[in-house]
């Protein structure tokens, strides 16, 4: 009797602790879910009131009823890569005339049907190849011919629809001329995320050698490597930031700032690539049962409440120079520090002190004055 209140107590605290566990998953996926919202939130009110300002422009301006492909176009062209709008834009104005162009032939001369389909198709998507489309144009050749062959089989109306495309096009480039929807501090806000998330997970290493814990320090090398795609999400920010003040007369004096934040971008590489070297030789160093001494772990603590403070300067829409002089006492102190006698714990130290050099980079030095403010070892 004792035996089975025993497993059934257990079975309840597994369910208790699995139900927990799913929760916080829950709660987290709502966060990530809400936070990715808010990163969109712009983008998404700009193309819808595009859409509607376009379908209203066309009518108002072109006199067309149901200008349908104005919104159409402008949501695409919104929705690319600020730096390529215009040729992403040309792009959608081509691929549109000639599916219009293909759709209207065939259904002056075929009709609409099942083979119609599959042959206007087939015929836009190959002409746009042969001028030498790009897979947008080329995807939108397709569309819209199958559109004028399935819902809009008036072939008196092409010349209105491929009007409706450009028009639609042209006032969604004013629009993000105008009003980007590429936030110059996103790129600042982006390098804070990834430096907050660095220093997350240096800590994460320094509890896993400290408990010589190789499940945790497994997870730490997973949460390590989830970080690399985000530098390119960065980049794309960060070139985005300069396309804006570049394109828009209302934007040219803040190239200062766009520029300062893609300079972030190299020593932010350098950094993540020597955090993810380190994190790595940690779990090494447990796997191996290799002893890290205590000031090691010491100062890759120090180093992370650093990379924090440079975080939250980033937040604030700083470019992260306040942290300088702490982190040339942290290098001072490192070079004070004792050889080990485990190959995994010098490498450690050797990884922590080139981040170092990265994130005096990333203050605002170049790299042969961070290399100089980082002494050899005694």
């Amino acid at each position: 009797m004792a035996v089975e209140r025993t497993a059934l107590d257990r079975l309840r605290l597994r369910a208790f602790d699995l139900s927990e566990r799913t929760s916080r998953r829950g709660y987290r996926s709502a966060q990530h879910r809400l936070q990715r919202w808010r990163g969109r939130a712009f983008l998404i009110a700009q193309c819808a009131v595009t859409a509607g300002l376009t379908w209203w422009l066309a009518q108002t301006i072109l006199g067309h009823a149901a200008p349908f492909f104005a919104p159409v176009a402008a949501i695409l062209v919104l929705n690319v890569t600020y730096g390529n709008r215009l040729r992403r834009g040309v792009e959608v104005a081509i691929g549109v005339a000639v599916g219009v162009g293909v759709g209207d032939a065939f259904v002056q001369v075929f009709g609409t049907g099942v083979w119609q389909i599959v042959i206007v198709a087939a015929v836009a998507m190959s002409l746009a190849t042969l001028v030498g489309a790009g897979p947008l144009m080329t995807i939108q050749a397709a569309v819209q011919s199958i559109i004028v062959v399935t819902l809009l089989p008036d072939p008196g109306q092409g010349f209105g629809r491929w009007l409706d495309a450009v028009f639609g096009c042209a006032v969604a480039l004013l629009i993000a001329t105008i009003a980007p929807s590429a936030p110059l501090r996103r790129p600042g806000i982006l390098a804070a995320q990834m430096l907050q998330e660095m220093a997350a997970t240096l800590r994460a290493a320094v509890t896993a050698l400290r408990e010589s814990d190789p499940d945790a320090a497994d997870q730490v090398v997973e949460r390590a490597r989830r970080g690399e795609s985000q530098l390119a999400i960065l980049q794309n920010a960060a070139d985005d930031g300069l396309a804006v003040v570049r394109h828009s007369p209302f934007r040219r004096h803040q190239l200062g700032w766009a520029r300062a934040y893609a300079d972030l971008i190299d020593p932010l590489d350098r950094a993540q690539r020597n955090h993810r070297v380190l994190v790595r030789r940690s779990l090494v160093a447990i796997w191996r049962n290799e002893c890290v001494p205590e000031p090691y772990l010491r100062l890759l603590g120090a180093i992370a409440g650093q990379i924090d403070r440079m975080a939250m300067e980033l937040h604030e829409g700083k470019l992260p120079a306040a942290a300088r002089k702490q982190l040339v006492w942290v290098a001072r102190d490192s070079s004070h520090l004792p050889v080990a006698d485990t190959i995994n714990a010098v490498v450690l130290l050797a990884q922590a002190r080139s981040m170092l050099v990265d994130l005096l980079e990333l203050s605002g030095l170049d790299y042969f004055d961070a290399r100089e403010l980082v002494p050899d070892m005694d």
